[in-house]
């Protein structure tokens, strides 16, 4: 069992432990929520979208008695269940739960039927997670200075894996050549699964991937961690230093989790979940399970997730427009 996959269990665990309360003073103080609430989730189950919208769910449904559905509606790149969204009633009752896939999206993909800032209403960040960039065994290079030498000495001849064209491990490694100035091929696959597998094997030189599914690889010395890609070195490998520290200053890159509604969606309703989700997210139990997997929870206003959403469309729009990524 690997770190991620601990991870998971470990927050499932916390989920099925939790009994979903009533709250009948709440409920009749509140005319928000009257019936089931569903948050969609764009990917496929067991993904940590996923598992962290059943967490929210069920701690969501304790705070206000009432009862908070996950819905998976996979595809095309999680367009199918954002779009859902988009075209649902703008009355609270139907909410996403996205990543940074959508915002990469929004200029990554022209034909997108939905425009995240025009269509959505922001609700609140959920959490947010470091990538680790790890080089495969026996290549000679032990950092990131090392490495940004080697590439530039021999631009094009190292290569990086992801999860496919557009995917945040992908757009990791874009903003990372961008910052670095140096030119290192992408190798896209299918899934981070088939990705690792060549790196482990010694086909590929690199990938950037999750902190919680690459730290007992890294352990093992089955691969060697050269940068983690937060503002602050991962609480699971502390010993490796961020990008900004390893000689690419300014450089950021994480994956992360927020709760948007379909435009038009009330005030006083976004404000009622923000407000629940920011103190969910701050409960002992869940920093100390998410912790486990290098996970730290978000907390912002409805306004300065809109801002956020903003910065992060412009910063990967830019690297989508430098580096001439596209998509079939």
């Amino acid at each position: 069992m690997n770190a991620y996959t601990r991870g998971c269990t470990a927050a499932l665990a916390l989920l099925a432990s939790w009994t979903v309360g009533s709250s009948p003073a709440l409920a009749q103080a509140q005319k928000y929520p009257s019936h089931p609430v569903t948050i969609i989730v764009p990917f496929g189950a067991g993904g940590s979208a996923d598992v962290y919208a059943r967490v929210l769910a069920q701690r969501l449904g304790q705070e206000t008695g009432q009862s908070f559905v996950v819905e998976n509606r996979p595809g095309a790149g999680a367009v199918i269940g954002t779009q859902y969204v988009a075209k649902a009633a703008p009355d609270g009752y139907t909410l996403l739960m996205m990543s940074n896939t959508q915002t990469v999206n929004e200029t990554l993909l022209k034909k997108r039927p939905y425009d995240l800032m025009q269509d959505f209403t922001a609700v609140a960040p959920v959490n947010e997670a470091p990538l680790v960039l790890v080089v495969r065994a026996g290549l000679p290079i032990k950092s990131v200075r090392e490495l940004v030498a080697q590439a530039r000495q021999a631009p094009g001849k190292l290569n990086y894996a992801s999860s496919g064209t557009g995917t945040p491990y992908h757009m990791a490694g874009e903003l990372f050549k961008s910052m670095a100035g140096v030119n290192i091929a992408h190798i896209p696959y299918k899934s981070s699964g088939g990705a690792r597998t060549d790196v482990l094997g010694g086909q590929v030189d690199m990938m950037f991937d999750a902190v919680s599914t690459m730290t007992e690889l890294i352990q093992t010395k089955k691969v060697l961690a050269v940068a983690t890609t937060g503002t602050q070195r991962s609480n699971v490998l502390p010993d490796i230093p961020t990008m900004a520290e390893a000689g690419v200053p300014g450089y950021t890159a994480t994956i992360w989790l927020g709760l948007l509604a379909p435009k038009g969606t009330p005030p006083d309703v976004v404000n009622y979940l923000n407000e629940r989700i920011s103190r969910i997210v701050e409960q002992p139990d869940i920093r100390s399970v998410w912790a486990q997997s290098g996970v730290t929870p978000m907390k912002m206003t409805p306004a300065q997730f809109t801002d956020f959403l903003k910065q992060d469309i412009e910063k990967w729009g830019a690297i989508v427009k430098s580096a001439n990524i596209t998509v079939d």
